[in-house]
Parts: C-alpha cells; sequence; structure tokens
C-alpha cells in the first residue's frame, strides 16, 4: 500500500479521535464549570453569573455557598515599630517626672516594686518591655481598666521615661530556700517545651540569654498571682497584644495545673 493511500485511510480516524477528544472536552468545561454550579448556586439562592465567575477562580467563595458577611474589625496586636532612635532613648536611663512616678507607684511600688503581688514588679524588666506594655496600653491593644485609663494621659516622652525609670530598678531578691522546683514535668517545659503537643520551650523566648523577641518580658521572681493571671488572659483570649499570637497559641494547650505550676516556678527562681 502506498504512503498516500494509507495517510488518506487514517484521516478518518484522526478527524474522529480529534472529534471525540474536542467533544469529551467541551462537555466537561461545560458540565464542570457551567452546569454544575449553576444548579448549585440556584440552590443556594447565588445568580448563575456569580456561580460560573466563583467556579472558575474569578471570584472568591464557593458557587454552592453564600459568601459569609462579617462586621469585624481587623484589630492590631500592637502599634510598637521598633527604631534606632526609639531604642537609643530607651537605652538612656532617666529619672521619670514626680507626677508620674507617684501615679506608679501605688500600684507598681517607687521603685518598681509591687506590694500587692497581683500587680507585676516592672524593676529589672527591660525599658523595651515595659515601653511596649505602656504604648499598648495607651493605643487599646491591650486593655485593663486602671492601666488604660493611667497610660492615656501620658505623652510619648513620659512613656519613655517611665520606662528606662523602672528598667533602672533592682529585682526583687529570692530566698534561696524557696526556689527548689520538685516537678520535673515544669522544668521539662521551661526547658525544652513538649513537641508532642507543639509547645516550645519557655525560656526559647523568656530565658535570660535566650535571644528571644526585644519586646519580651523577664518572668524570673515576677509574682505568681500576676504570672498566673496573665497566662490565663491569653489562653482565653482576653488578653490580645502578643504578636503573631505567639502567647495565645502556646497558653492555649497548657493545662489549668501546667499554668499554676509554671507562674510558681518562675516566681521563685532567679536565674531563668
Amino acid at each position: 500500500m502506498r504512503p498516500a493511500e494509507s495517510d488518506a485511510l487514517d484521516r478518518p480516524w484522526r478527524i474522529w479521535a480529534s472529534v471525540i477528544i474536542v467533544s469529551v472536552l467541551a462537555f466537561s468545561v461545560l458540565f464542570g464549570f457551567i452546569l454544575i454550579p449553576v444548579v448549585q448556586g440556584y440552590s443556594a439562592g447565588i445568580d448563575p453569573f456569580t456561580a460560573i465567575c466563583r467556579a472558575i477562580g474569578i471570584a472568591p467563595g464557593s458557587p454552592a455557598v453564600r459568601q459569609p458577611t462579617s462586621d469585624a474589625k481587623a484589630q492590631p496586636t500592637t502599634n510598637v515599630a521598633w527604631s534606632t532612635g526609639l531604642l537609643g532613648k530607651l537605652s538612656q536611663p532617666t529619672p521619670a517626672s514626680s507626677a508620674v512616678a507617684a501615679g506608679c507607684a501605688g500600684c507598681h511600688g517607687e521603685r518598681g516594686i509591687a506590694p500587692n503581688r497581683q500587680y507585676p514588679d516592672l524593676a529589672g524588666q527591660s525599658a523595651v518591655a515595659i515601653y511596649k506594655q505602656l504604648h499598648d496600653f495607651k493605643s487599646g491593644s491591650r486593655v485593663n481598666p486602671i492601666m488604660s485609663a493611667m497610660v492615656q494621659p501620658l505623652s510619648e516622652e513620659q512613656i519613655l521615661d517611665v520606662s528606662a525609670y523602672f528598667a533602672a530598678g533592682t529585682r526583687t531578691i529570692v530566698e534561696p530556700s524557696s526556689t527548689h522546683v520538685s516537678e520535673e514535668n515544669v522544668v521539662r517545659l521551661v526547658e525544652r517545651g513538649d513537641p508532642a503537643r507543639g509547645l516550645p520551650a519557655c525560656n526559647a523566648c523568656h530565658g535570660s540569654n535566650s535571644g528571644g523577641p526585644i519586646e519580651t518580658p523577664a518572668l524570673s521572681r515576677q509574682s505568681n498571682e500576676y504570672l498566673a493571671s496573665q497566662l490565663r488572659a491569653f489562653k482565653s483570649g482576653a488578653r490580645r497584644n502578643d504578636i503573631y499570637t505567639r502567647m495565645r497559641s502556646v497558653a492555649a494547650k497548657l493545662t489549668e495545673r501546667e499554668v499554676d505550676a509554671l507562674a510558681d516556678f518562675y516566681s521563685k527562681t532567679a536565674n531563668y
């Protein structure tokens, strides 16, 4: 058989094969991107054009479900923006004005040691950590009936002064007899975390030489009442000024017993 004759015999088959392939493709497109989305959209109360656009991917949402709406407004976790100039100012100890110092001393003590253990000690915290929390109270990223009202009248310079003033204070002295910790699982959470639950080591951020985020507060020698209350606030979502939800993600996985044990551990430990 000559090549020309063979080609002539094969041509109808190639044409039919092409027609079948194109027909199957067209039917798939018609069925998958038009007919099914239109039927699904009709059931969900969505107009055919929107349903087809969603199926193709040029409009958000599913062709089978109405797009949910929400009136919720995005709330920033913090408005603090670290800069070389800001960090430079915070590194210079400065005496707080008498009016500001007197207002803070009622709860946090004259030199940053709180007489009431439900309030945090500020002495020995970094000026960066104190500044961030004061700034968050002022912006509304962190809310507390007392602190929010106290910080609102403060100027930027006063917040800087207060942060540097208390950071220069001397931390609480811990009695050696009270530093023994018997629970190995607590030490494990502090030093190694719990990978099975996705819990990083507490000291990965809060350790004295961890190199974690610069705004991370020191926990050692802080009152256990305050630490436990803040862990529970993060756990419940009542406190939300942690960047990237770091603390909310961690606290949500802790048991109530672990919250109390960790708070007790740090309150009695001087070198973590």
